[in-house]
């Protein structure tokens, strides 16, 4: 093999087009512009969401409300939850990892337990959040609440 004989793949280059050098390249006169209007002239840039005149759909649209940034989304789970998981599976201890063994969340959810039924077994619970009834119903058959 000789440096002076090296070539590149076919058809992995190109040659380059000279637009707007005069009528014998070929690509001269509207220089492949069209002809006249916005798209022909130099620094022509359409605006994100322009229908041509038409009243655009963001601003047609009525809006309403607002989205709070630092609202936190929650997976709900009921204290009648943790006790059918302590005595199916004989628990002392629920944390976030035992809830994804039993199959009730993927493990990167925030987790808040709920005080939506009774709860009988001693139980040690880590989550992420507590509501005050839930809180108290653990607290009260002598349990611990651990917020992660």
């Amino acid at each position: 093999m000789k440096l002076n004989i090296l070539k590149p793949a076919a058809g992995s280059t190109h040659s380059h087009r000279r637009i707007g050098r005069g009528p014998g390249s070929g690509l001269g006169g509207t220089s492949t512009r069209g002809h006249k209007g916005a798209k022909s002239r130099s620094g022509y840039s359409k605006k994100v969401g322009f229908e041509g005149g038409q009243m655009p759909l963001q601003r047609r649209v009525p809006k309403a409300g607002f989205k709070n940034i630092n609202h936190k989304e929650y997976f709900a789970v009921n204290l009648s939850t943790l006790q059918k998981l302590a005595e199916k599976k004989n628990l002392t201890k629920i944390g976030i990892a035992e809830l994804k063994a039993a199959g009730l969340t993927n493990g990167k959810e925030l987790v808040k337990i709920l005080g939506n039924g009774e709860l009988k077994a001693k139980l040690e619970v880590e989550a992420n959040a507590f509501s005050k009834t839930a809180e108290e119903a653990i607290k009260a058959v002598g349990g611990n609440v651990t917020i992660i």
